[in-house]
């Protein structure tokens, strides 16, 4: 068993409160410098050093240069995949029945999962999708259809660029909150920031809750189906 993945050791990494935090600060997408996720995560930015420096250690994270900054991001989709089915197993827990705030209404409605949508408004997506006949579900995995193809690229995403990424072109993704699969993957991605482009879709001013448009609310009805 020396061969293969430590798993203790990863999940020691992700087990401890503050650096959940930091991590699950960054599934945005956004990357953040050392102070931000410092107070973010409420510690001080010594502590915020030592336990930043574990998670590049144990390749969770990535940081960037700019200037004098240096910029703290998830080191790839696998790791934002991991901490979603974590909150899945999190959120299946029995607890006490309780009012939600507007930023977890909101955060559950539709919300970054690293690079693509998740939330009910992802769910939703790739349901109209599905019913389509853009997706189609085979031996439990999401395979992008011919039809799909054309609505895509017709949509203004280039998927032989997609297709020579090092990453898995599309992937179903298990969404914490809808218990439900929400389109992930190099297409997932692309699509999202798609819809961002056009301003159907954009970021709240913090965290990971992304907020529909009257323009997109139009479109996403018109061209996916979408209620």
């Amino acid at each position: 068993m020396q061969d293969r993945v430590d798993i203790a050791s990863v999940a020691a990494l992700i087990g401890d409160p503050s650096r959940a935090l930091m991590l699950c600060a960054l599934m945005d997408g956004r990357a953040r410098t050392a102070t931000e996720l410092a107070q973010l995560a409420r510690v001080s930015p010594s502590t915020a050093s030592l336990h930043l420096t574990r998670l590049l250690e144990g390749r969770l994270l990535a940081v960037e240069a700019q200037g004098r900054h240096r910029y703290y991001r998830l080191r790839d989709p696998a790791v934002s995949a991991a901490l979603e089915s974590l909150m899945v197993l999190t959120a299946a827990r029995p607890e006490p029945p309780r009012a939600l705030s507007p930023a977890e209404r909101a955060l559950r409605e539709a919300r970054m999962c690293y690079d693509h949508l998740a939330g009910a408004l992802g769910v939703r997506l790739t349901r109209a999708m599905t019913e389509r006949g853009l997706l189609a579900h085979e031996d439990g995995e999401l395979r992008l259809t011919e039809s799909g193809e054309r609505q895509l690229q017709d949509f203004g995403i280039d998927l032989a660029a997609l297709r020579r990424r090092r990453r898995a072109f599309v992937r179903g993704c298990l969404d914490w909150s809808e218990r439900q699969i929400h389109l992930a993957g190099a297409v997932g991605a692309a699509l999202t920031q798609r819809l961002l482009d056009l301003r159907w879709l954009r970021r709240a001013h913090s965290g990971r809750a992304l907020v529909v448009t009257e323009a997109g609310r139009r479109g996403l009805r018109s061209v996916f189906r979408v209620s």
